[in-house]
């Protein structure tokens, strides 16, 4: 087809010009990896933007999940969202530990918390929730239940990156956040991720675990996993840092064209912006009513693939639906029905900083019939 393919995510990229130099400068040092110069200025540069006291970089955003229950020592049951990338139960399953979903508000997208505390048993530690496209999980009400029986809570942010409620840190929440640096985010370090926590003794605890357990050349505190950022990437990501805020800008103006031509068509449903957060609009997600719009979720997400515009079902399937979490006795569809409602429903609509006015026009018109 003559049609140029629109994709549903597309990188943001430091100029190649300015990032010369930087690998120049590790080229002359010799020094790739394990906590170096710009592994330490990142570090720095991301705790004063994200608004946050303590950051640990890792290699992706899968590790900092499974480093963040061994440094919090969680064992048992974790209670968690089954609408999410399936690393966040994974990192659970990695660890040992038995997750057991609960269902979500299907106007968030995130964990409802007034299905939390049911599913609470004497062998549950944690609570993981997931602030599902950048959207702010209601961290009051989940930390409220959380002291009242003693539960850690880790959030996967990983679609949260700069999201901020009434000027504070999402990332504050609960006894640790994590993020991913994936390509497809926001901000990107190709690959890379990050844990945030609220002291200095866990930060280190965070970075022996992430660099085999080494508290020193001879000296091993913990069996400790190789998560660690290089040096290339490090750079990249204080280039990409510079210019994040304008991406999330062109991100916002293509939400905005997305919700003025979509607001009336019927069977279409779609988030608006909640009071006092500042978002990061790393995703747009309609919703789809077949009996109001006239065909299914799938044959449009078909219709757009035909005329080259790639959309994304995320997330389908759910991740109780994959065979390692079927069988539990939590993943059984009647428990999660508005989960399985939204998850046959949803279409994430292409969203970039890079997105043009005529590739915004296009993916509207195949919507608006």
């Amino acid at each position: 087809m003559d049609e140029k393919l629109i994709t549903v995510t597309s990188p943001l990229l430091p100029s190649l010009d300015d990032f010369l130099p930087y690998l120049q400068d590790i080229w002359d040092r010799k020094w790739l990896t394990n906590n170096g110069h710009y592994h330490q200025e990142l570090e720095k540069a991301l705790c004063e933007y994200l608004k946050v006291p303590y950051i640990s970089l890792f290699t992706n955003g899968t590790l900092p999940l499974m480093c963040a229950l061994q440094a919090l020592r969680i064992t048992g049951e974790v209670i968690t969202t089954p609408y999410s990338f399936v690393a966040t139960t994974h990192s659970l399953w990695w660890n040992g530990i038995k997750p057991v979903f609960v269902d979500i508000d299907p106007e968030t997208c995130n964990i409802d918390p007034d299905n939390i505390e049911a599913a609470i048993t004497p062998k549950t530690t944690a609570i993981m929730p997931v602030h599902v496209y950048g959207k702010p999980c209601d961290t009051e009400r989940i930390q409220e239940i959380a002291d009242k029986y003693g539960l850690k809570v880790i959030y996967d942010a990983a679609h949260a990156f700069g999201v901020e409620v009434n000027g504070k840190s999402i990332l504050e929440a609960g006894d640790m956040s994590t993020l991913s640096f994936h390509a497809t985010k926001v901000y990107n370090t190709i690959e890379g991720g990050a844990l945030v926590c609220h002291n200095e003794k866990t930060k280190q605890r965070i970075d022996y675990l992430k660099n085999f357990g080494f508290a020193g050349e001879t000296t091993i505190v913990a069996p400790g996993i190789n998560g660690k950022m290089d040096e290339i990437r490090a750079a990249y990501g204080l280039l990409n840092l510079k210019q994040v805020d304008a991406a999330i800008e062109g991100r916002r103006q293509v939400a905005i064209k997305y919700r003025e031509a979509l607001r009336n068509v019927e069977g279409i449903r779609f988030m608006e912006d909640m009071s006092g957060v500042r978002h990061n609009y790393s995703y747009f997600p309609i919703f789809i009513d077949t009996e109001k719009y006239g065909i299914t979720r799938d044959e449009l997400y078909l219709k757009m693939r035909e005329h080259q515009v790639l959309g994304r079902r995320y997330f389908y399937p759910l991740i109780s639906e994959f065979s390692t979490y079927r069988g539990l006795e939590s993943a059984n569809p009647n428990n999660l029905p508005l989960a399985h409602k939204v998850a046959d429903s949803v279409i994430c609509l292409p969203m970039h900083h890079d997105l043009d006015t005529g590739a915004i026009n296009r993916v509207i018109n195949l919507i608006v019939r």
